[in-house]
């Protein structure tokens, strides 16, 4: 949540920023800001509330000459969206400013203290405190930038990442972070900042990721240094990035979002290839190879895990028990981290994160390490956090996803669950290697049958006409088909703000069937499997409500089709591969209903792409 970009070179700062904040603006776009020095050594701050248009907007007849600067889109945790509340802030003096992602725990504690000692503020932020910090630090000890933000954050409890300047040094940008992600990009004569390398790939592939309590001292005509809060030099480990603009782009499509639907042939492919070889008859999942006697040996897998990726940790919950016969637990990380869990050196915990940031997973990680289980991590950002602080793992390499509402990367993390299970099984000997190669050979071909589901796009625009202003959905599934109604509902209330329930369809009984009427529609989710009857009795029992249906059927299906009031026929599968197929209309039906409603699918109210704070 929320971004940073930051530049220091010889080229304009404000064209690099702005750019940079359009493409983060999927973190956060209640408001915007930057902060340039100019040649004249004025520290200009300029900001604005809503998106980075406005910013832009507002900056057009500005002084905006500079070839230093920070700049920040929030997504807001204290304060309401405003002007004053927007980032940059800066110290009184006028001599620092400073954008913040994260959260300030104790902020009260702080702001009290510098209160006493006649500090004043202008904005209802945790961030103003933590430069007003910087600042009084700075004035009492008569210290280096450096040193003062190295004392301040000795004194904070939370999660942050941070870069901050001053009118008085116009070479040098000091940054830092604890469980908050940020990347600095390494050109020639010029450096780049950043909450992750989407700004950065377009001027370079050497990047440095920032690690916990590190600080990052850039400074012009000078190497990177790294040093920690004690101010001991840490070591400078450069990547090479593997993002290209053009993932970066729309390509011809409207939004982000349907470009994200239609390039899952496409990222499924990357998923799969070298995994399942010689023509599906082998998985190879070197995560699980390389750590076989973990995964022979547990006696217990726990998942853990937040919205979509928590969908998908429920799949693999069916998929690891059914192929592997180990019992599995799925745990929102955000409860698990306070349910004091009980865990032991024979348990595994899967995490898994599209951001490879969210805090609450990164948190669950460490209490799981803390415990002595084996801790593996499916996550989609390269040289994110859960990778780095996982034993071991898988990466889902489906590209950047930009639109807020997860779609490839949902596709992705099931695929993966599905390979990491069939790779457990074959070490167990819980499946024949005739099973395994059935399987494979099916997997090989999924990119083709998305391709064929993704047909029904027409159809879906269509019948999303329908019930553009519906006020209220239920979606119902049994089985693996269940997580995925779970998914359906979530990704209309995502993006199209229309209420949305998922249930295992048998619950429907227990209290939702009140909800039923001619005002409901109920999505059903049917493909051909051994709960098919149990779901036409579902079907028969809205029908019977006089509730409208949508049911995505296995193609041929004539029992559900003579009684539901649309079908959506999608290619038929195994079981246990039915929610990557069923999913895909469910994403193009909440899709085109929130474009009914003149909603902006990419960038929904009060959602950012990666939740990095509590």
């Amino acid at each position: 949540m929320c971004g940073i970009v930051g530049y220091i070179g010889n080229n304009n700062a404000y064209d690099i920023l702005i750019k940079g904040l359009h493409r983060l603006e999927y973190r956060g776009y209640d408001s915007a800001g930057v902060a340039i020095v100019s040649p004249e050594g004025q520290l200009n701050v300029y900001k604005s509330m809503g998106k980075v248009s406005n910013l832009e907007a507002y900056c057009k007849d500005k002084n905006k000459e500079g070839v230093i600067g920070i700049a920040h889109t929030r997504w807001a945790t204290h304060g309401e969206p405003s002007d004053c509340n927007a980032h940059p802030h800066f110290s009184e003096d006028g001599n620092i400013a400073l954008v913040h992602n994260g959260t300030i725990e104790n902020y009260k504690v702080l702001k009290e203290a510098l209160l006493q000692h006649g500090c004043r503020f202008h904005s209802d932020t945790d961030t103003e405190v933590l430069v007003q910090l910087i600042e009084y630090i700075r004035l009492t000890n008569n210290c280096s930038l450096l040193d003062a933000v190295r004392e301040a954050l000795k004194e904070v409890v939370g999660a942050y990442a941070i870069a901050v300047i001053e009118k008085n040094n116009p070479d040098q940008i000091i940054a830092a972070r604890k469980s908050s992600p940020l990347v600095v990009g390494i050109g020639e004569d010029e450096m780049f900042l950043a909450s992750d390398a989407t700004p950065i790939v377009e001027y370079t592939d050497n990047v440095v990721y920032v690690k916990d309590e590190e600080i990052a001292v850039i400074r012009r005509g000078e190497p990177l240094k790294l040093v920690n809060l004690e101010n001991q030099e840490a070591e400078i480990d450069v990547k090479k990035l593997k993002v290209s603009i053009s993932e970066l782009e729309k390509g011809g499509y409207d939004h982000f979002m349907l470009k994200e639907i239609f390039e899952q042939p496409r990222t499924l492919t990357d998923c799969i290839r070298g995994r399942v070889v010689e023509d599906g008859r082998r998985v190879l999942i070197n995560g699980v190879s390389d750590n076989k006697e973990k995964f022979i040996n547990a006696h217990r897998i726990i998942i853990v895990a937040c919205g979509t990726s928590w969908h998908a940790a429920l799949l693999g919950k069916y998929l690891i028990q059914d192929m592997c016969r180990i019992p599995v637990e799925v745990e929102y990380a955000s409860e698990f981290r306070y349910s004091n869990p009980v865990l032991t050196s024979n348990d595994v915990v899967i995490a898994i994160s599209q951001s490879g940031e969210t805090a609450d997973t990164l948190a669950a990680i460490q209490i799981a390490k803390k415990m002595g289980a084996f801790v593996y991590g499916i996550s989609n950002v390269v040289g994110s956090s859960i990778p780095r602080e996982t034993h071991s793992g898988t990466y889902i390499h489906v590209g950047p996803e930009i639109g807020v509402a997860s779609t490839k990367a949902f596709t992705g993390q099931v695929m993966v669950l599905t390979m990491v299970a069939l790779a457990i099984a074959e070490l167990k000997g819980t499946m024949t290697q005739e099973q395994i190669a059935e399987l494979g050979k099916v997997i090989t071909k999924i990119p083709d049958l998305v391709s064929q589901t993704l047909k029904l796009n027409d159809k879906i625009k269509h019948l999303s006409l329908i019930y553009t202003y519906a006020r209220n959905f239920l979606y119902l599934g049994r089985g693996y088909s269940y997580p995925v109604a779970l998914e359906g509902a979530l990704k209309l209330k995502e993006i199209s703000y229309i209420h949305a329930e998922g249930y295992p369809a048998a619950e429907m009984k227990h209290g939702p069937i009140a909800l039923i009427d001619a005002e409901m529609p109920t999505v059903i989710i049917a493909p051909n499997d051994h709960l098919y009857e149990k779901i036409v009795n579902n079907v028969q029992q809205v029908k019977a409500r006089h509730g409208s249906v949508i049911a995505i059927v296995t193609e041929g299906d004539t029992e559900i089709r003579n009684m539901a009031d649309h079908v959506l026929e999608v290619p038929e599968v195994p079981e246990c591969l039915t929610p990557i197929i069923t999913s895909i209309p469910l994403q193009l039906l909440s899709y085109y209903i929130a474009i009914n409603k003149g909603k902006n699918v990419d960038m929904p109210r009060n959602l950012a792409k990666s939740v990095t704070v509590e």
